[in-house]
């Protein structure tokens, strides 16, 4: 598989990028429970698709009932985005979900270490020929990606079809961190530290580059605007139509699903958003919400429903969580 790149594409500037150089603070006794972790997921990279799934199902049973916290809030957000469910079906879509969580875990080492040929096989794209369309056009490409588990699947399906740069946010633990940046950078293009802001990758749209953001997480009230997701007003932040403006881009939304018949990652890119960005933020900010759900209903068991998605509330409104 050939990768689309710019010609005109500048190098990435150090200061602006996310620093993923290997550290020795990372050989210390704090991360040798991680890097125990890591080697699991060698292992587990070993394993045949038919075992992988079953110990992700496993591990995933185990999870729902001992992760009582994160349960409740997948339950809560499924009561509010699927009120038309019954008690059994929603008790079957979390159950699914925390399977699928286990595996977009399970998986990590899969989608790090595994060789092209291979991952081509795991990793299958329906759609690419909409960014391809926009791209002959002299358009830019914005891909959207829902919190499903297989983003992760979607990051590197996008990067080793396209020379591709987004914003990463950094994760607690700074091992972790290294090996999913690393994971995300291996095929080539740039991975910018959030402090950076969107100007380094507006910089890279314009010279070419395809753009991965995400736009589903609730980031609190004072860098959003209320907009309905699933019928429920939802904190969202309204940067995208203007994102779409600077970078002179159409705007795809993703959804990943994995197929535990195939034990393949399907990532879905839908047609771009209509008449985007319109000018209003709020309008812009409806679109996004509108296409993200059109998206997460492609297979609804594997968004990241354990996020708090309304923990922002209007004001005056009681809390969900």
């Amino acid at each position: 598989m050939k990768q689309r790149k710019p010609e005109n594409i500048a190098p990435i500037k150090s200061t602006l990028a996310y620093d993923a150089r290997f550290k020795s603070d990372y050989l210390k006794p704090m991360y040798w429970g991680t890097w125990c972790s890591i080697a699991l997921l060698w292992i587990v990279k070993q394993m045949s698709g038919a075992m992988q799934d079953a110990l992700a199902n496993l591990v995933g049973d185990i999870l729902r009932n001992v992760s009582t916290k994160r349960m409740r809030i997948a339950r809560k957000n499924i009561e509010l985005c699927f009120p038309e469910l019954s008690e059994e079906e929603k008790k079957a879509l979390i159950r699914k979900n925390y399977r699928h969580q286990a595996r977009s875990i399970l998986h990590l080492g899969v989608l790090w270490w595994s060789s092209m040929p291979a991952l081509e096989k795991r990793i299958a794209m329906k759609g690419q020929q909409y960014i391809d369309e926009a791209l002959d056009n002299g358009r830019g490409a914005i891909i959207m990606p829902a919190h499903s588990m297989g983003l992760e699947a979607a990051v590197s399906a996008v990067a080793m079809r396209y020379f591709s740069s987004g914003v990463f946010k950094p994760l607690k633990n700074k091992l972790v961190d290294w090996f999913v940046a690393n994971g995300r950078m291996r095929h080539g293009g740039y991975v910018y530290a959030r402090e950076a802001g969107l100007r380094p990758i507006i910089k890279d749209a314009r010279a070419g580059s395809t753009t991965i953001y995400l736009s589903d997480e609730d980031l609190g009230a004072e860098r959003s605007l209320f907009a309905p997701f699933f019928g429920v007003e939802k904190a969202s932040v309204p940067v995208l139509g203007r994102l779409a403006k600077s970078c002179r881009a159409d705007v795809f939304p993703c959804m990943t699903c994995y197929d535990e018949k195939t034990h393949q990652y399907i990532v879905h890119i839908l047609p771009a958003l209509d008449n985007f960005p319109s000018g209003d933020d709020y309008t812009d900010t409806l679109a996004m919400n509108k296409a993200l759900e059109e998206a997460i209903r492609i297979c609804p068991s594997q968004y990241f429903w354990i996020l708090k998605l309304f923990k922002t509330r209007p004001e005056g409104e009681q809390r969900f969580y």
